[in-house]
């Protein structure tokens, strides 16, 4: 039987770059595939030339056995291929009806058309499992099913082969595992599931085959069942990566950051952050778990003086603060608080700046930067490609648009501006998010590293492996409140338990 894709000696260069080199790749059909690789190792290149969103500068493309030229999306969509892209492809004041005819409406008449639409749907979910409701608005919806609509924006117009770009970067573990569910349920009803990620868990836990890319090149394909996370983490980077956060024991010294009484509301007006109260040494990293929506990122927010705080009271190195008014961001940052945020293109990034412009954002008007009223382009070009060096960031172009780095450069480049300012304390928000096994060995030496020169650090993540691998301390949250603190043996299900709301009588006591 002919492989669903077969990719046959696929070039793909931009200026100097060669994303892609001379590759060639088979998918078989009704399987999951795995395609893993560094950030920058030419993943999603490739699977944009599938799609059709770029041409390959040389190499066939075979679907179903067949040689077929893919000039667009549009071609791609007709062939049968479908792509649920990282950042999601969606109106968010649509419903999910209008989201799924959008571009594919058949017909002057709109209501034909959403009727058509909404029986689609139906079909689609009971044969899928994907439930959703049609007329809900998209931006009522939870990301995972955000998520579950551009699935089936793609099934619905008859996609035999779905591929899914970091289709994880943006969900909890627990939302993860219910895609995961769906994926295994597509896979047995035949549609063929290319999944390109950079955690290997997610392609241990279900994949077929796993294919690893590094630098342009697919230097291995192995069935998934007879391989392990070290061995694709090696291959992923060319050398042996510790999969693990080596630490000491923490020595903390006085508190740098102490919270007392916090309280957030949205713009909707909603307590997220609910009388909050906790402390963080010199010394010590401090992680806060949760679910996401509980209020950590509200928290995190309000910290670094971008959210206004109904009332509370904030000590930094000593210094009494009035949340209500103290908390510019300028002006906390001259107190020495650097804050990595948790959305690094619309909080931690201009994209279409330069990445040298990028990696001084904040902090413009340092004169280390600055000449009289102008930039210093010079100086900004030399601290920039330090960190390119420092941080390895790919490609090493300080010159480069930051909208053309890969997702995990992009989170490097953030940590590089933050980190090399050595704060006194340091808020981080999913500081992996995005990043492929070699620079997460990187971010956590960083980190870690930070800790033992004694800086403070107040760590966000939704990756409860991470919080458990670099805390010292481990605060969880439930819907605003801190209901529980653990040490860093903290066991997994006891976390779990105060995640789903398990801890709110300790919280009270």
């Amino acid at each position: 039987m002919a492989a669903a894709i077969e990719l046959v000696g696929i070039s793909k260069t931009f200026g100097a770059v060669r994303a892609n080199r001379d590759i060639d790749l088979k998918v078989e059909k009704g399987t999951i595939h795995g395609i893993v690789g560094e950030n920058g190792a030419g993943k999603s290149t490739l699977m944009s030339i599938l799609y059709g969103f770029y041409q390959a500068d040389a190499g066939e493309i075979r679907v179903d056995g067949k040689p077929l030229v893919i000039a667009d999306s549009n071609a791609a969509i007709a062939a049968g291929i479908g792509m649920v892209h990282q950042h999601f492809m969606l109106v968010e004041n649509f419903t999910v009806v209008e989201n799924v005819m959008l571009g594919a409406e058949q017909s002057g008449l709109l209501a034909p058309g959403i009727r058509k639409v909404r029986a689609e749907l139906m079909r689609l979910e009971k044969a899928h499992g994907l439930a959703i409701d049609p007329d809900a608005t998209v931006e009522s919806l939870p990301v995972g099913l955000q998520q579950r609509v551009e699935i089936l924006k793609a099934l619905y117009r008859g996609a035999r082969i779905l591929i899914l770009d970091e289709p994880t970067g943006v969900l909890t573990p627990a939302e993860a595992d219910q895609l995961f569910e769906v994926l295994r349920h597509l896979r047995d009803e035949g549609v063929t599931v290319i999944l390109i990620t950079h955690k290997l868990r997610e392609i241990m836990a279900v994949t077929d085959e796993v294919s690893v890319m590094r630098r342009g090149e697919i230097v291995a394909t192995r069935r998934t069942a007879e391989t392990s996370a070290g061995e694709l983490a090696e291959l992923m980077v060319g050398r042996r990566v510790l999969l693990r956060v080596d630490k000491g024991e923490a020595a903390p010294a006085a508190p740098a950051l102490e919270v007392s009484n916090l309280t957030v509301r949205d713009a909707r007006g909603v307590v997220m952050v609910d009388d909050v109260s906790f402390t963080v040494r010199a010394g010590e990293i401090v992680g806060i778990a949760g679910v996401a929506g509980n209020g950590q990122s509200e928290l995190l927010e309000a910290l670094a003086g971008i959210r206004r705080t109904e009332r509370g009271a904030i000590r930094l190195n000593g210094e009494a603060l009035d949340p209500t008014r103290d908390l510019d961001p300028a002006a906390l940052r001259a107190k020495g608080l650097a804050h990595v945020p948790e959305d690094r293109h619309h909080m931690g990034l201009v994209l279409q700046f330069q990445e040298c412009e990028n990696a001084i954002l904040g902090y413009h008007r340092d004169p280390a930067y600055a000449a009289g009223p102008f930039l210093d382009v010079t100086a900004m070009r030399d601290d920039a490609k330090a960190k390119i060096a420092a941080y390895d960031i790919r490609p090493p172009s300080c010159e480069l648009k930051t909208a053309n780095f890969s997702g995990g450069n992009q989170q490097k480049i953030v940590l590089a501006r933050e980190m090399e300012r050595d704060p006194s304390v340091l808020l981080i928000g999913q500081p992996t998010r995005g990043v492929d096994v070699g620079a997460i060995e990187f971010i956590h030496q960083r980190i870690v590293e930070m800790r033992d020169a004694g800086k403070a650090i107040l760590l966000v993540s939704v990756e409860l492996d991470e919080i458990r691998a670099l805390s010292d301390r481990i605060l969880v949250m439930f819907a605003g409140r801190v209901v529980g603190e653990r040490g860093a043996e903290a066991d997994e299900g006891d976390l779990g338990l105060l995640m789903a709301g398990a801890g709110r009588a300790e919280a009270a006591r």
